[in-house]
């Protein structure tokens, strides 16, 4: 029999640069350089709940995949690193299609400011969380017990993962904030398009920092053509 659960209380909210699923790295930590801050509900923001995080330098995030949240699941998901074809058990997977649309997210502690306008605010780095993102709870990474050196894959380390060389022009290049730069060649690195789209015409543009970003992938090959 199916019993409900208690009741998930949401904690806080990160903030990042994308305003948009579209472009977020499919896994956190894959570009380090991409920065964000978690700021906290004011039940949540007492500077003493936080006393002894500073001593760690990884945190684990506990999310909400609000913008996939279904009254029904399916038993099977068709991944995109598999081609968008192929049908895997959502249990084998990270899809935000599932049962509980929760999300687990491996980042960074950059800085941890306890006395901000807001309350604490903790600065993140390799988030990959859209912006507003609720964060149900945050606990700290522990090397010693998290980390699993001979970890084996599946089929998501089967398939090879080959950076795009990005061409971005210089006049549209200084359309990004000087500190955000790093972090977007970083994201396009990465080819935020599913791997079975291979239109080698077809413009896709998502929004980073306050700006639209559109640009076209050719072969191994991504050209930034539009910076609004």
């Amino acid at each position: 029999m199916t019993k409900s659960i208690f009741e998930v209380k949401i904690i806080g909210h990160i903030r990042t640069d994308f305003p948009g699923k579209f472009g977020v790295p499919r896994q956190s930590g894959i570009v380090e350089t991409l920065e964000g801050r978690i700021e906290f509900e004011k039940e949540y923001a007492q500077p003493e709940a936080f006393r002894g995080l500073e001593g760690f330098s990884h945190l684990w995030i506990i999310w909400q995949f609000s913008e996939a949240v279904r009254e029904k699941w399916s038993a099977t998901v068709r991944p995109p690193r598999l081609g968008g074809n192929t049908r895997v058990g959502v249990f084998a997977t990270r899809s935000p299609f599932r049962p509980n649309a929760i999300g687990l997210s491996s980042v960074r502690i950059k800085k941890i400011d306890l006395n901000t306008p807001k309350g604490p605010v903790i600065y993140v780095s390799g988030a990959d969380l859209m912006d507003g993102t609720p964060i149900l709870d945050i606990k700290p990474y522990l090397a010693y017990a998290d980390s699993h050196p001979d970890a084996v894959d599946g089929f998501a380390g089967q398939i090879g993962c080959t950076k795009l060389k990005v061409v971005f022009p210089e006049a549209l290049l200084k359309q990004i904030p000087g500190e955000k730069r790093e972090a977007l060649l970083g994201v396009l690195e990465e080819n935020p398009v599913p791997h079975y789209q291979k239109d080698a015409e077809r413009i896709y543009g998502f929004g980073f920092a306050g700006r639209e970003v559109r640009f076209r992938i050719a072969d191994d090959e991504l050209t930034v053509v539009e910076v609004e």
